[in-house]
């Protein structure tokens, strides 16, 4: 039985979200562990920049005759943008500009990509998936009927990036990832963990057609504990310990670096676009946008009153979903009929396949516990 429809009063995170829980206010538990895990230990002052300080030393002293002291994926997204823009001129760091290329980057990223690197007179390395091992497992999660099938792209940014830092023996991967504007996370049961072998294994022997001989893959294991704790490789968030916003973002790389913003996160990649603007909102009724403008909300960059006008419209453009729905189904070698078909069809969740999710639980207690992560409770 369905629940009644509900809302956050404090953000715009609701019901949508199957395992949302209110309090007495009806303020959500995203609300609750934001204030209660997070808001406390997290110092974007001053504090922050002497720790972030410090860790550049160790970094710069680390990479002292090498070539690179530091490695920072980009997508060409706000996130990895701004970090890069910060680690070269604000505090002098080498690092090595890493791209992956999964076969869906928007020109407008590359743009974006390029503009950066060239001026702060950077390398930039980029590794190229092989698209038909990525096509046809895409296409694998697409007839699985899941949620998330962003993880065939996700996953190779991931495995591709701590793969090249382990075979390279960089020992330091600065991350995009931050409070600012990933405060709120989405919902399991949205977006299921991209590094779930279980899971990603059985999707693709049940519904693909090909081995992947060099589709990268990599474990949960292999980079939360092997790579920090046997190769003394870390994960460092500097957009964690310093003042970041979206809209100061977005100022700074557009006048410094002719930059452009992209009308919603993640809207990078054109797969990404269409899976969150249209396909999760249309086929499941996950909007994105609640966990983006919720986290917005709680970092007090956007008003309440303003993300719900927001929220009025779709995030897709209606007037050019037909487009999308050829290019998608061009791209990918099937019929827009076949497509189609896939976001009609009965729906799936994590649940249905084989998961580690257990593990992941596990995981996530421990780093907690050990104070390695800081994450929110629900």
């Amino acid at each position: 039985m369905s629940r009644p429809y509900r809302i956050c009063t404090c953000c715009v995170m609701d019901t949508s979200d199957a395992q949302i829980a209110f309090d007495a206010q009806g303020v959500c538990d995203h609300c609750r562990g934001f204030q209660r895990d997070v808001k406390p230990n997290w110092h974007p002052d001053e504090r922050g920049k002497q720790l972030f300080r410090e860790m550049v030393e160790k970094i710069r002293q680390d990479g002292k005759g090498k070539p690179f002291d530091c490695i920072i994926g980009m997508s060409g997204g706000l996130d990895s943008s701004y970090l890069l823009h910060l680690a070269v001129s604000e505090f002098g760091l080498r690092p090595l500009v890493f791209h992956v290329d999964g076969g869906w980057n928007t020109d407008i990223a590359v743009n974006n990509i390029q503009v950066l690197v060239d001026k702060l007179g950077l390398d930039l390395y980029t590794e190229v998936i092989n698209w038909e091992e990525m096509r046809d497992f895409q296409l694998a999660f697409f007839k699985s009927g899941v949620p998330h099938l962003d993880i065939p792209q996700d996953h190779a940014f991931i495995a591709t990036l701590y793969h090249f830092a382990n075979k390279h023996n960089i020992k330091y991967i600065l991350n995009g990832g931050n409070f600012a504007t990933e405060c709120v996370r989405n919902p399991l049961e949205w977006l299921y963990h991209g590094t779930d072998m279980a899971q990603i294994r059985d999707i693709q022997k049940r519904f693909g057609t090909r081995t992947l001989k060099t589709y990268p893959f990599s474990s949960i294991l292999f980079h939360k504990l092997y790579l920090p704790y046997v190769r003394g490789v870390r994960v460092v968030k500097p957009l964690n310990w310093l003042h970041y916003t979206k809209e100061i973002a977005i100022k700074t790389l557009s006048e410094h670096y002719g930059w452009r913003p992209y009308p919603q996160k993640h809207f990078e990649s054109r797969f990404t676009k269409f899976f969150e603007g249209y396909w999760l909102p249309t086929r499941f009724g996950y909007d994105t946008r609640r966990v983006q403008y919720s986290s917005l909300i709680l970092t007090e960059q956007m008003t309440r009153d303003e993300a719900l006008e927001r929220l009025k419209e779709p995030a897709a453009d209606p007037e050019t979903i037909d487009e999308e729905f050829e290019y998608i189904a061009t791209k990918l070698g099937i019929s827009v009929e076949e497509l189609r078909h896939y976001h009609s069809m009965p729906k799936k969740t994590y649940r249905d396949y084989k998961n580690q999710e257990w593990m992941f639980e596990i995981g996530a207690k421990v780093l907690r516990w050990i104070g390695v992560e800081r994450s929110v409770k629900r």
